[in-house]
């Protein structure tokens, strides 16, 4: 048997339904994800070198390699202990709870500005290209199309939001949906970030965010199971623990912490964390320029 070291609340509210059952969806290195037979949600068991995340357990071993779990094993829940098969026990009984909980929209307009200005230089030199961020010199022309495309996008999605035109604003946001290289394309990646800036109360953005409820709903069948899932988090502002501290960090005057955080993120897969940072700048980016005000 196995401990879980800290777990997201909804997922600790389902491992207390004894009705909650599945089976193994996918299965990675250091994750796998388990689909629930009652709400067809995915949830996720992390290794203990992954930060918290929405419907995540993290348990106590490295990888998930050793343990052979295999796609379609069965799970069930049974007095607070998780069975995949006979391969896996896990018990919450010494668990952490997690909740993700955005920050508030900061009043200091300057603060702000001159922190999305840092995060901005330090991804451009820093990140990952091949996606939101481009490479100098693209691998292959397919790759220097997607980036074109990526560009373009966003670039009208952000033309639209700084000039309140919140509806015309959506179609340019779904073009962004399952657009790039990525087991979470870098569209929904950069989407992410944005739906966090729409969900943080008192943004300029927050009397909107359903619009990003909008964007969700003709997502669907335009991108992965996985990927649609962190955009279904993402939505309601359920996002990972590493991209609510990068945020804390904007808020504040403090630049190690503001490069610590931000690197943890940028570490997220292969592209997908810089693909979330450019999101989230952009998402600042937008409430200074259509205002910085608090609503």
């Amino acid at each position: 048997m196995i401990n879980a070291i800290s777990g997201d609340t909804d997922f600790i509210k389902e491992f207390n339904n004894s009705k909650f059952t599945g089976f193994v969806h996918s299965t990675f290195n250091r994750t796998l994800n388990i689909k629930c037979f009652e709400n067809g949600d995915l949830y996720t068991i992390a290794c203990s070198n992954l930060d918290n995340g929405p419907n995540t357990l993290i348990i106590d071993v490295d990888n998930m390699k050793s343990i052979n779990i295999v796609v379609d094993d069965r799970v069930r829940v049974e007095n607070n202990l998780l069975y995949i098969r006979d391969r896996l026990t896990i018990s919450i009984e010494k668990v952490n709870i997690w909740e993700s909980i955005l920050p508030s929209y900061t009043p200091n307009v300057e603060i702000l500005k001159q922190n999305v200005m840092k995060v901005k230089e330090y991804i451009n030199i820093h990140g990952v290209g091949g996606g939101i961020k481009k490479n100098f010199i693209p691998q292959n022309p397919f790759e220097a199309e997607v980036s074109n495309m990526l560009e373009k996008r966003t670039l009208l999605l952000f033309n639209e939001l700084i000039n309140d035109r919140i509806s015309s604003a959506l179609p340019h946001a779904v073009s962004l949906v399952g657009l790039g290289p990525g087991l979470t394309p870098s569209g929904d990646d950069f989407l992410t970030g944005l739906f966090t800036i729409f969900n943080m109360k008192n943004s300029p953005f927050y009397p909107y965010r359903s619009f990003c409820e909008d964007v969700l709903k003709k997502a669907r069948t335009l991108t992965n199971d996985i990927s649609y899932m962190t955009l279904k988090k993402a939505a309601s502002g359920k996002v990972r623990e590493s991209i609510i501290s990068l945020l804390n960090a904007i808020l504040v005057e403090d630049d190690q912490d503001l490069i610590l955080s931000l690197n943890k993120l940028l570490n997220i897969g292969s592209s997908s964390g810089t693909d979330i940072a450019y999101g989230i700048v952009f998402g600042m980016e937008a409430t200074i320029r259509a205002g910085g005000k608090v609503c």
